[in-house]
């Protein structure tokens, strides 16, 4: 799949939903937290990693302040599993979208998705927009209402 082609169905999304979100294409590669807070000139923490993860049998993708990391304790508290990164083919056969650009919307089927409450510290935030040198900004809520999430508590922020 191309970089076009992972992108096209954000944007669409995007187009429907939240007409004023901008989709930007960067030259440089943005799939880490700190290339992208560069790219974008935002502070890491407003950056809106999803990760893609397996609790149990169970397939799901969580979306986390960029600083945030996973708490495995408060995870397997709410998800009764010890949280586990799915692999790099599986993530993209499941989100269309490559590991490093895997954003929250424009999937080929709906995926259970997470906001984790880091993200509220901020009114808006940096997700992927489904490659690696894409993003867009939206609000924190209306992120949280679009992927139709439950807001969970399963990270740690560094103080």
């Amino acid at each position: 799949m191309t970089k076009t082609d992972a992108v096209s169905p954000t944007r669409r999304f995007l187009e429907e939903h939240v007409p004023t979100a901008v989709v930007r294409e960067m030259a440089d590669d943005t799939s880490t937290v700190d290339a992208a807070a560069q790219a974008l000139g935002v502070e890491p923490a407003r950056i809106a990693k999803t990760l893609a993860l397996r609790a149990g049998d169970r397939r799901l993708l969580l979306v986390t302040s960029g600083l945030a990391r996973l708490d495995n304790a408060k995870f397997k508290a709410r998800f009764e599993a010890k949280p586990r990164m799915l692999p790099a083919d599986e993530t993209e056969a499941l989100t269309g979208q490559p590991p490093g650009g895997v954003g929250p919307f424009g999937h080929p089927s709906p995926v259970a998705t997470y906001c984790d409450v880091s993200l509220r510290a901020f009114d808006t935030v940096f997700p992927a927009a489904g490659s690696r040198t894409s993003a867009f900004e939206i609000p924190v809520e209306r992120l949280g209402e679009l992927t139709g999430a439950a807001w969970v508590d399963v990270c740690r922020v560094p103080d």
